[in-house]
């Protein structure tokens, strides 16, 4: 098959490193579609994404248009002739007419258990609701966002320490390898689509920096699912005064695992600080935060920062003004 796979970021870029590493010499990556370069750095220097530079590597023709709503650009595309386009987080909306124009149309690599996350931010959004599995989802791609009939899934359990990080590269690697497993299946025309159950949707949107502050009225169990689905970003934060301390690393714990007992604590207050760890109270139960950022300083363990600094942070439950933070 003739192939136009359309991308920008990493998690796309290592769907393309897959295929053309293992899917053969029966199926051709023609060209690849990718954003327009961006400013990037403290330069602003123009910066091509992920999947471009992968495929100049390979000498694949590249294309970025700012848009496919333009007659010409369709025309371009539609004289490549392609049997099949894959899309994996290209970060533009694709026509009807363009996803008509490959003889087998355009498919999409979504990474969540479709119909559940539709949208911008499956994957955090999956960890921040306390899912016991996420996974990939091939779909014919439609007019609707993430609306598609479903072709092929798989399966990846989210474990205690899984952070997005973490699953975006493990779903990376899934999709890839799914994209193989659908190939030969569409060539021979061996593939049966479902479709969604919209009753069963839902939306995953955009993270925004504000949402990501952490609400010491929740509980820890809660907090602690903000504190990975966050990382890499936005990065959970929340307020000593007017600085903004953001959290990299947490679990949940229980008073039954605290040196001192602190079951009138209010949200929100430092209750212990330990050689390695600040615990704060929460709604229930208690965030045993280990790593974090002061503003303007590197992120650090915070077994680090108290060595160079131990009296940063101290907690004296009986006293009568606590530290409580926002």
């Amino acid at each position: 098959m003739r192939i136009i796979f359309a991308g920008t970021p990493d998690f796309a870029a290592t769907n393309l490193q897959t295929l053309l590493e293992n899917m053969g010499n029966e199926h051709e990556v023609i060209a690849v579609y990718t954003q327009p370069d961006r400013p990037a750095g403290r330069g602003r220097k123009l910066k091509p994404s992920a999947v471009k530079a992968l495929a100049l590597k390979h000498g694949i023709p590249v294309f970025q248009p700012e848009n496919l709503k333009d007659a010409q650009d369709q025309q371009i595309l539609n004289d490549l002739k392609a049997d099949l386009m894959i899309v994996v987080a290209y970060g533009l909306l694709l026509p009807q007419v363009v996803l008509d124009m490959p003889r087998l149309g355009c498919i999409n690599v979504h990474a969540s258990l479709l119909p559940r996350w539709r949208g911008a931010a499956p994957i955090q959004r999956a960890l921040l609701a306390g899912d016991a599995a996420t996974g990939v989802t091939l779909m014919q791609m439609d007019a609707g966002l993430d609306t598609g009939a479903m072709l092929l899934k798989t399966h990846c359990p989210i474990t205690s320490s899984d952070t997005s990080a973490s699953l975006h590269d493990k779903l990376a690697e899934q999709g890839g390898a799914a994209l193989l497993e659908l190939l030969p299946l569409l060539a021979k025309g061996e593939i049966t689509a479902e479709t969604q159950n919209e009753a069963e949707a839902t939306y995953a949107a955009k993270l925004t920096k504000e949402e990501a502050q952490l609400n010491w009225q929740l509980s820890a169990v809660e907090l602690d699912r903000a504190v990975r689905g966050y990382n890499p970003r936005p990065v959970a934060w929340f307020k000593e005064g007017e600085e903004i301390i953001r959290v990299w690393q947490a679990e949940a714990v229980t008073e039954a695992e605290l040196q001192e007992q602190t079951s009138t604590a209010t949200p929100g207050t430092l209750v212990e600080v330990t050689k390695g760890a600040l615990i704060i109270a929460c709604g229930q139960g208690y965030l045993k935060i280990t790593r974090l950022q002061l503003a303007g300083r590197p992120q650090m363990q915070v077994s680090d920062l108290l060595n160079g600094n131990p009296d940063r942070f101290t907690a004296n439950p009986l006293a009568d003004q606590q530290q409580v933070f926002q």
